[in-house]
């Protein structure tokens, strides 16, 4: 649905995109994740026709965003960061005159409307004025205007930033709820928000693409170097000092002591290493008694680093 080739984007002597390239399928949430200033909003405004591209191809839908700007903006619903709404409006008002404003035609916009309102929860608040309502509820005013052309893109730009705990988690039901039936590009900085939402994810940190697939991939290409818990009964500094001098661990993490005398320790193995075997042997060498080893996945959060970390090394 969404293929971008090649894309660099400049501000004068700025490069905030560089030979950007991914895809997204028809009815995907992809995560378009990465830190502040990475250039996620830069690539969504290109996608939305806000911006034209300095080199490369991005299609929607098969349609050019240069060629056919007009075609891709009937296709695609955005909300920025920030949402531009009309505070003095009520709801229901505000989204209908986004609704003709995108040429949804008359005799279909009540009933579109009334979908938009009711998709993003805000049958409750829909005769309220938006500058009453709350931050959260703005944020869905903001989707709503995106989705009420019922488009086949929706775009959306760190939608639930500067939310509260309660607010977020009503935002991203509503977003999930959008997959299938609309193809999402979640732009987010917030790593447990493509956790939650999102099938697929890109990482972008400084122009670039780092990284992409499915979270299943992501977590398998850093399986080797997941974590290793190692419970271990003896002398807990004794066992940290000589377990990290064995081959093929980078460091020990954290110790814990346990009762009965034993202690949990938690070890990163070094890069493309699995120093699993040797631990028990300098274990058993010592006369401790090992009580557990296993593996433990790294979070999405551990991936990200590790994958910014290695790009700009």
């Amino acid at each position: 649905m969404i293929v971008v080739k090649s894309l660099s984007k400049w501000f004068g002597k700025l490069q905030a995109l560089k030979e950007v390239s991914f895809e997204v399928a028809k009815g995907q949430i992809l995560g378009f994740l990465g830190p502040n200033g990475a250039g996620k909003t830069t690539a969504m405004r290109v996608i939305a026709c806000f911006f034209p591209p300095s080199s490369g191809i991005v299609t929607v839908g098969g349609f050019d965003c240069v060629r056919d700007s007009m075609e891709v903006r009937r296709r695609v619903g955005y909300m920025p960061e920030n949402v531009p709404l009309y505070p003095e409006m009520r709801v229901s008002e505000y989204v209908r005159y986004r609704a003709a404003l995108k040429g949804v035609p008359a005799r279909d916009r009540t009933a579109r409307v009334a979908e938009a309102l009711d998709k993003c929860a805000l049958g409750d608040v829909k005769n309220k004025v938006i500058g009453h309502l709350s931050k959260g509820y703005r944020q869905r005013a903001g989707i709503a205007d995106a989705l009420v052309s019922m488009p086949e893109v929706l775009i959306l730009d760190e939608p639930t930033i500067g939310l509260d705990p309660g607010q977020i988690r009503q935002t991203r039901q509503v977003i999930s709820e959008l997959g299938g039936a609309h193809t999402v590009l979640l732009s987010t900085h917030i790593l447990p928000e493509v956790e939650m939402i999102c099938t697929h994810t890109v990482v972008i940190n400084r122009g670039q693409i780092v990284a992409s697939g499915s979270l299943k991939d992501l977590s398998a290409a850093h399986a080797r170097n997941a974590r290793i818990v190692v419970v271990v009964a003896g002398p807990s500094q004794q066992i940290a000092a000589e377990l990290a001098r064995v081959p093929g661990v980078a460091n020990v993490e954290s110790l814990r002591q346990l009762q009965a005398g034993a202690v949990s320790l938690t070890i990163e193995p070094s890069p493309d290493s699995d120093p699993r075997g040797e631990l028990v042997k300098a274990i058993v060498a010592r006369g401790w008694a090992l009580k557990e080893l296993r593996t433990e996945a790294l979070t999405l959060e551990e991936i990200f680093v590790r994958i910014v970390a290695e790009k700009a090394a």
